[in-house]
């Protein structure tokens, strides 16, 4: 289900993007809306696990450094199938995860050291497990897929701003009509594209969820550790960019106020509430 309502979520955004070119140009306004995203597709495609890293100046885990996390790490990705992703730790006391890559083959999986100092080993491997399942199903590549696409149609809805300001306002009630048009297109649109965004990234978290936890055979595990990183989480936050808040297990954010509605993370009540059905033997959704 959660595959699905991910594809259609997806479909959505490019529909809404195809649209608001097409109103600004016709069929040669739908195409350069298409370019745009391809070309900024393109371009996080190959890079976006490289800048993330640096952005948080994760240093690359050899075996030697952390042999028990390293073969954590390993024996998971056996088991899942899966080549092992590169394997990475950021110093900050902010207890959190993250994957990175645009396919298995070319992954990254990080840890902080807050983590690593307040989980114990079950419970890390639960989060572990976590991450790999987002590796496996090419979250980040979807993620980033729908920030770009949300991107260029912010970047659209600028243009339609712009049009309607100093291209559409003088002249008669039919110019009037389309400015104002443009104006609630440009208002309507981005917001539009953050909540199918945002959407987007809650699905892919409640099925890395059931994923990891039928990786690890062990969903109680994923369930503690995300109670004791939401409280972690609060005790020690870090400066994260807003835009890379999406790829952490949990909200790195301080101070919620919006609705469920605007955040990147579904609710942790409802997360655990399914961990552990899926531990009591109910069937959880996927």
């Amino acid at each position: 289900m959660n595959t699905l309502k991910t594809f259609l979520l997806m479909l959505g955004l490019t529909f809404l993007l195809m649209a608001i070119g097409n109103m600004l140009g016709g069929n040669q306004g739908m195409i350069i809306a298409l370019v745009i995203a391809g070309v900024t597709n393109f371009a996080s495609y190959w890079f976006s696990d490289k800048i993330v890293l640096k952005m948080y100046k994760a240093q690359e885990i050899k075996q030697s450094d952390n042999p028990e996390l390293y073969s954590m790490v390993e024996n998971l990705s056996k088991a899942d199938h899966m080549p092992m992703p590169r394997l990475y730790l950021v110093d900050t006391p902010m207890p959190n995860a993250f994957a990175t890559g645009r396919n298995p083959k070319h992954a990254a999986v990080a840890v902080t050291t807050g983590i690593m100092g307040l989980l114990d080993s079950r419970e890390l491997g639960g989060v572990i497990g976590h991450e790999l399942s987002h590796v496996k199903d090419r979250d980040v590549l979807i993620s980033t897929v729908a920030a770009t696409i949300a991107g260029a149609i912010f970047i659209l809805a600028r243009i339609a701003q712009f049009s309607a300001m100093f291209g559409r306002m003088g002249g008669g009630r039919d110019n009037q009509g389309g400015a104002i048009g443009m104006i609630a297109v440009a208002i309507i649109a981005p917001i539009a594209a953050m909540v199918i965004r945002m959407a987007i990234s809650r699905s892919r978290e409640y099925q890395a969820d059931v994923e990891g936890a039928r990786l690890t055979g062990d969903p109680m595990a994923l369930a503690h550790a995300l109670q004791k990183l939401t409280s972690g989480v609060q005790k020690n936050p870090a400066d994260v960019n807003p835009v890379t808040a999406p790829l952490f297990i949990v909200n790195p954010l301080k101070g919620q106020f919006l609705s469920n509605l605007f955040s990147t993370h579904p609710p942790m009540d409802e997360r655990i509430r399914r961990l552990e059905e899926m531990a009591h033997g109910g069937i959880a959704p996927v």
